[in-house]
C-alpha cells in the first residue's frame, strides 16, 4: 500500500498513525496538493489527500474511508473503531469532530493565506465553528476520565483528535488556549509523547 500527502496534514497524518499502530505495511509518498497537483489529480480526481493506493492499484480517497477499509484488516478485536454499539457511533462522532475542526481550521488558513483581502464575516464563522467544537470535545474528554477516549488503549477518536489539535496549533498559533481547554490539552500531550506520533509527524508547511 502506499499513502499520498503529506504528514502535516491531520487527515494524511491520521492514517499514517493507524497503519503504523496496526503493523501495515505501507509506502510513504509526501506529495503535495499544491506542488505535486497534476499527480495528487491523477489519483483523485478532487485534489484532495489521503489517498491511499492498494496493491492491486485502487485508490481509496477520504481519511474515515481508508481507516474502515484497514479496520477491515486487522482482527476484529484489534480495531480501532469499536465495532458494537453505543460505543461505535459515539467514537465515530468524536472522530466526526475533531476532522470537522480539523477542515475548519484548514479553510480559516486557506482564506488568509490564498487572499489578499480576507472576508472577516467567513473568518468569525470559522473561529466560531473551532471554538464550539473544542468545548463539545472537551466535555465529552473531561467526562471520561481512562487514559484514552473509549477504553483502556488508543483508538481512532483519540488520534484524530490530537491530529486535529495539532493541525490547528500548528497553523494558527495561539488559536487555541490549553488553558481554556486542560482535558483536550492533557489528551494531545499524551499522543504526542508516543513514539508513533513522533515518528508520523512533520513541520508545518505553508503551501508555496
Amino acid at each position: 500500500m502506499i499513502l499520498i500527502g503529506q504528514y502535516d496534514s491531520p487527515f494524511v497524518r491520521r492514517v499514517g498513525i493507524a497503519l503504523t499502530l496496526y503493523g501495515l505495511a505501507f509506502e510513504h509518498q509526501p506529495l503535495s496538493v499544491f506542488g505535486d497537483a497534476d499527480a495528487v489529480r491523477a489519483l483523485n480526481p478532487l485534489m484532495r489527500v489521503p489517498a491511499l493506493v492498494l496493491d492491486d492499484g485502487f485508490v481509496l480517497t477520504d481519511s474515515h474511508m481508508i481507516l474502515d477499509y484497514i479496520d477491515s484488516l486487522v482482527p476484529e478485536g484489534d480495531a480501532m473503531f469499536p465495532r458494537t454499539e453505543p460505543d461505535r457511533h459515539r467514537a465515530l462522532k468524536v472522530a466526526a469532530l475533531a476532522t470537522g475542526l480539523a477542515d475548519k481550521a484548514v479553510s480559516l488558513f486557506y482564506e488568509r493565506a490564498l487572499h489578499s483581502v480576507t472576508s472577516a464575516t467567513w473568518e468569525d464563522r470559522c473561529r466560531a465553528q473551532i471554538v464550539s467544537v473544542l468545548g463539545a470535545l472537551e466535555a465529552d474528554r473531561a467526562a471520561r476520565p481512562g487514559p484514552w477516549w473509549f477504553g483502556p488503549r488508543i483508538g481512532h477518536a483519540d488520534i484524530a483528535v490530537a491530529c486535529a489539535l495539532r493541525f490547528a496549533g500548528d497553523a494558527h498559533p495561539g488559536l487555541i488556549d490549553p488553558k481554556s481547554t486542560p482535558a483536550l490539552a492533557a489528551h494531545a500531550a499524551a499522543c504526542e509523547a508516543m513514539p508513533v506520533f513522533q515518528q508520523i509527524s512533520q513541520p508545518f508547511v505553508r503551501p508555496a
